[in-house]
């Protein structure tokens, strides 16, 4: 990382004994260099250093303040916040410096802990603030000089975090790169093995850093970040434990407070290792969650795992420079099983998350325990067309493909069994969710109408805006659209890799959301919405996505749209 100079100071506040301004170590001088080296020192410290990742501890409930200054107008600041096992509350706002604090600084740099003699008490100007457990950041090209506070809070859990904060975000990049298809692909699916394939991070490939790539293997869920990853193992353990001072360290031994040990970082292979308390603690059993941490490869077979069993796939590039991480975008897949093939059983108005390996096929049983009139099947593929076949005591009732969301109603038959024969797309595995009932009123997933694009209108679009529209149904839902900027070279094949239909707005970060809103039409020939998109940039591509969110809080996507602002205006 290149260290320079720069206004985003170590400062709390001044020594109220002294007349003359001392600030903390900047970013150049060898004291600051030595506490960034030992990253226990800033374990409880108030103070966010410039350029460095540091890990803290929450209570439940219990605030905590974070404090840095940008002694210059129009300085370029990015701050980065990631939970790692329990939602965070944090908002960053920022309020004018004393005017003591413009002087320069004299004497030599004192230990930080000598200088938090003071705190201001006032509130300044809210900049930003996130509810949730995404790894969510704030970045501003030209930020006001002030005092920036940051203030977190967790009212789930005790629970640890990392906080991130620089002014030289251009030259700084400490977090890897992901590529244009940042999903990892099963390429193989064994009894007891799994093949993963993904694109190489640009930081690798491009910038020439050294990248290790680490995959994380569970039965349970997706993980959005490392930390949370670690935290899931550490849960298990001593680690979640509230720690007492004076019992389990000294107020200055913040080594012990918990926090993994940084010297086999990057080198675990297997199980991952729990950290310890000095207190002794009763016996946990062991996490079944591994991690194993690759060179520099983009394939992967992840061996001894049990027949018909469900696995969780994550994948962090890790710059092994900064050991700091960025999660792809995780998948999941069912290993073969030991003999035939099971029937999987659905329950009446559950959605059922379904696998099907490349040209493979899956067999769905359904037999509801009470007489019917109609049963109905509601289909959401979230990659590309799959086949379905519905039998109802043997007799063929349906047959077709079935892209994006689809709802087929049959009439029923007292004591009836349904067998559903799904069958997945040549190109590759697909993925799908579905949902079988009798109950005539429950539908999981929002209707979509036959056409799903998105059209722009060229005449509308100016250097700042462009104008979109989309067709609706009759029935009422809530529509909201997201942008993201794209580089000139995107096209279409890139767009297709990301269409999956089945990730929801929880996927995206706030920053990409415009807006959201309820719509339908009773005639149907005139559900049809537009909206201008604003505050875009001239010359600029951007996609656009618009999902709509059904009553039972399941999503659906439509068409990806790719457009561009005009250069001169």
């Amino acid at each position: 990382m290149l260290l320079l100079r720069c206004p985003l100071l170590l400062l709390l506040l001044l020594l109220p004994l002294d007349s003359r301004p001392q600030k903390f170590p900047t970013r150049d001088e060898e004291l600051f260099q030595m506490q960034i080296r030992d990253k226990a020192f800033f374990h409880d410290s108030s103070v966010i250093p410039d350029g460095a990742e540091i890990s803290s501890y929450l209570f439940r409930d219990t605030p905590k303040r974070y404090f840095f200054v940008v002694e210059e107008d129009n300085t370029p600041l990015a701050v980065t916040v990631t939970p790692c096992d329990a939602p965070l509350e944090w908002k960053l706002s920022v309020q004018e410096l004393p005017e003591e604090a413009s002087g320069e600084g004299s004497g030599d740099p004192e230990p930080l802990e000598q200088q938090k003699q003071q705190i201001t008490s006032a509130e300044g100007t809210e900049l930003f603030s996130y509810k949730g457990n995404d790894v969510e950041y704030f970045v501003s090209s030209s930020s006001p000089s002030g005092l920036y506070q940051l203030d977190l809070l967790s009212t789930e859990k005790d629970t640890h975090f990392k906080v991130y904060g620089t002014t030289t975000p251009e030259s700084d990049q400490p977090y890897p790169e992901l590529p244009y298809d940042p999903r990892i692909d099963v390429t193989s699916l064994g009894r007891t093995t799994v093949t993963l394939a993904w694109k190489p991070s640009p930081t690798a490939s491009l910038l020439k850093q050294p990248i290790q790539y680490c995959i994380v293997i569970n039965k349970e869920h997706n993980f959005k970040s490392l930390c949370a990853v670690e935290a899931k193992v550490n849960s298990d353990d001593a680690f979640m434990m509230a720690p007492k001072p004076g019992v389990d360290f000294s107020p200055f031994d913040f080594a012990h407070f918990g926090f993994p040990a940084d010297n086999n970082s990057g080198k675990e292979r297997g199980f991952l290792k729990s950290s310890k308390f000095g207190r002794p603690t009763s016996p946990k059993p062991r996490v079944d969650l591994h991690k194993v941490c690759i060179e520099n490869k983009n394939i992967f077979t992840v061996s001894d795992l049990k027949p018909d069993t469900q696995y969780y796939f994550d994948m962090f590039a890790v710059n092994t420079n900064t050991n700091m991480s960025t999660a792809y975008v995780g998948t999941f897949a069912r290993t073969k099983e030991e003999a035939k093939q099971k029937t999987v059983e659905l329950k009446d108005g559950k959605v059922t998350d379904v696998f099907i390996k490349r040209k493979g096929a899956k067999f769905i049983r359904f037999a509801p325990v009470s007489s019917h009139q109609k049963v109905t099947f509601s289909i959401h593929s979230c990659l590309d067309a799959v086949q379905i076949q519905v039998r109802r005591d043997g007799k063929l009732l349906l047959s077709q493909s079935v892209e994006g969301v689809r709802q087929f109603q049959l009439r029923g038959k007292a004591k009836a069994k349904y067998l559903i024969r799904l069958k997945g797309s040549k190109k590759g595995a697909s993925m799908l969710k579905i949902l079988a009932t009798t109950r005539p009123n429950k539908q999981s997933f929002p209707s979509l109408p036959e056409d799903t694009r998105i059209k722009a209108f060229d005449k509308l679009r100016t250097c700042s805006s462009v104008t979109v529209a989309w067709l609706g149904t009759q029935e009422r839902n809530k529509f909201c659209i997201y942008k993201r900027e794209v580089d000139d070279n995107y096209n279409e094949e890139q767009k297709k890799r990301e269409q999956n239909q089945c990730s929801g707005p929880d996927t995206r970060k706030k920053l990409e959301k415009v807006l959201c809103k309820y719509f339908h039409s009773q005639n149907i020939q005139k559900a049809v919405t537009t909206e201008t998109i604003r505050g875009l940039q001239p010359g600029k591509s951007y996609l656009l996505d618009v999902y709509v969110i059904g009553h039972g809080g399941h999503s659906a996507k439509y068409q990806s749209k790719l457009v561009k602002t005009r250069k001169f205006c």
